[in-house]
């Protein structure tokens, strides 16, 4: 018997589900949109039922583009993005909204309403924060649970379970209320070394949060999995019957959606033998909405401002950091869609059958060319871009700062990709500092496609990026968790030997580091001007 698995993504504003061999290959790919509510800024709500939907909606319209059998699907994995989700006893939706909308129970990853409470998390100085770099983001769920706390208390005194998205979509598969290691890790200050695995009572009370402690953590999990284990017996009758799938597939404990397009990545072996090097020496960059910066080590290396080092998140017995961009292709849409010659633009790459970027990357390529200018790179030589519109998250981990440009729309998308660059020759910078040697980077997710970006990372990194000849590097990733979980591999090592698959490999142009260089000097010049003008306008 043919046997497959099943990858299901929940992106930002997404599902993707994807049936993929043993090999690694994808037979098919389906997309299923999902909502977000926006009702004020910094405010993003999505609902669980909702999601739960287009993922039975994906997964059916993959598995029938496929044209497999149910018995020959083998194992599902999910992975999500790190949002919220909020349950009453009766495991029905609670309303995370102002408004009281019962549907609208998720608060979203990218939701900035905790700041006041991540601030007062962060002053308390717990020993937890040593596990995210020093400084708890206010994307992470602590701060969020305060929030609600605070500000929802007939949500809050209804609560009967709280689940990172990952989470929440395996107990809907199966009705095991089994926690993935990697979600709680990552966002919620769980605690985990080589010698033991504990939610820290201590922190929860410190920080107005020691009801969670209650009746041994139930409300927010105290049975954890590492990532890639079986939960419970599998799709329970009812989830099969949604999905049109059998009953007692097995159902892998999930990750966080960059940590599964890591390990999508991580067995990615390079067309060119000689760039080939183990896992430590790898940083992968999972390059969407937001980008990721993912480096794995076999000992813990703390980095200031740098998220980690996680144990166990992604692979057994190995360290993570994680440093990262709040906005990285919705920084790039924002600036460009909202710039007065869009339209034309948009009109222009569609008469050349190109689209927007294509067009935009080629048109740079022409007025470098028509002004005797010899890289495209040095178009932007007086014009200098801070990119954190949505705040810093590594290495300053800055929730404050704001995106600064000092107009062209060639030019500014230009300067958006290359101050993104910039911003990641920073957070490896400190990595670096700090001990990782990193010698190969590796590129997944939507940014990928566009050479411009690529080409501008290795070349301000001055390091060769390997691009994964799947475009699906996230979905690899979590049909390699149903993989492990069905048993055909042993664990996930073996899992990345056989379906990890080849990349290539672009090198850098050293003819334009010193120009990088130059600007990644007033690229650093402009965070500490934008500290001074806050300085200088705090006292009115």
């Amino acid at each position: 018997m043919k046997r497959y698995f099943i990858g299901v993504d929940v992106g930002t504003s997404s599902v993707r589900a994807s049936i993929v061999g043993v090999d690694g290959q994808l037979l098919s790919l389906s997309t299923s949109l999902i909502k977000i509510w926006n009702p004020k800024p910094d405010f993003y709500q999505q609902s669980s039922h909702d999601i739960w939907k287009s993922i039975t909606n994906a997964v059916k319209v993959a598995v029938s583009k496929a044209s497999v059998q149910p018995n020959e699907l083998c194992g599902i994995g999910f992975d999500a993005t790190c949002s919220l989700v909020v349950l009453n006893k009766e495991m029905q939706p609670l309303t995370v909204s102002l408004d009281g909308e019962a549907e609208q129970n998720i608060i979203m990853w990218m939701d900035h309403r905790a700041q006041s409470q991540a601030d007062f998390i962060n002053a308390t100085q717990h020993s937890v924060l040593n596990t995210v770099g020093g400084v708890m983001s206010l994307e992470m769920q602590p701060p969020k649970l305060l929030w609600l706390k605070q500000n929802l208390p007939d949500t809050w005194q209804n609560i009967g379970h709280l689940f990172d998205l990952p989470d929440f979509l395996t107990w809907r598969a199966t009705g095991c209320l089994t926690r993935s290691l990697c979600s709680l890790v990552c966002k919620w200050g769980y605690q985990a070394d080589a010698g033991s695995m504990s939610w820290d009572d201590e922190f929860l009370a410190c920080i107005g949060l020691s009801d969670l402690s209650d009746d041994e953590h139930s409300v927010i999990g105290n049975k954890v999995n590492y990532p890639g284990f079986p939960c419970g017996a599998g799709l329970s009758a009812e989830a099969a019957k949604e999905l049109g799938l059998l009953a007692g597939t097995p159902v892998a404990a999930s990750m966080i959606d960059a940590h599964a397009g890591a390990l999508g990545c991580l067995g990615c072996k390079p067309r060119e033998p000689s760039w080939q090097c183990n896992l430590e020496n790898i940083l992968v960059m999972i390059a969407g909405t937001s980008t990721c910066h993912i480096i794995c080590s076999k000992k813990p290396i703390p980095v200031p401002g740098v998220w980690g080092p996680y144990y166990s998140v992604i692979l057994p017995e190995m360290w993570v950091n994680e440093g990262g961009q709040s906005a990285a292709g919705h920084l790039i849409e924002f600036l460009i869609t909202n710039h007065k010659a869009y339209s034309l633009v948009k009109e222009e790459a569609n008469k050349s059958a190109q689209d927007v970027y294509e067009y935009l990357n080629t048109y740079l390529q022409k007025m470098a060319d028509q002004r005797n200018i010899e890289h495209l790179a040095k178009l932007t030589h007086d014009f200098q871009m801070w990119p954190d519109f949505h705040g810093n998250r590594s290495p300053l981990a800055d929730a404050s700062l704001k995106g600064m440009a000092t107009d062209d729309l060639a030019v500014l998308y230009l300067a958006a990709v290359q101050s993104l660059a910039y911003g990641t020759k920073h957070i490896v910078s400190e990595m670096k500092n700090c001990g990782h040697k990193i010698s190969l980077v590796y590129i997944c997710g939507g940014l990928a496609k566009n050479h411009l970006y690529v080409q501008t990372h290795a070349d301000v990194l001055g390091l060769p990026v390997v691009i994964p000849n799947t475009e699906q590097s996230i979905l690899l990733g979590s049909a390699m968790l149903g993989a492990c979980a069905s048993g055909h591999f042993p664990n996930l090592q073996a899992a990345l030997a056989s379906m990890g698959g080849q990349g290539t490999v672009l090198s850098a142009n050293q003819n334009i580091s010193s120009f990088h260089e130059k600007k990644f000097q007033v690229f650093l010049a402009m965070v500490q001007d934008q500290k001074k003008y806050q300085f200088i306008m705090s006292s009115v």
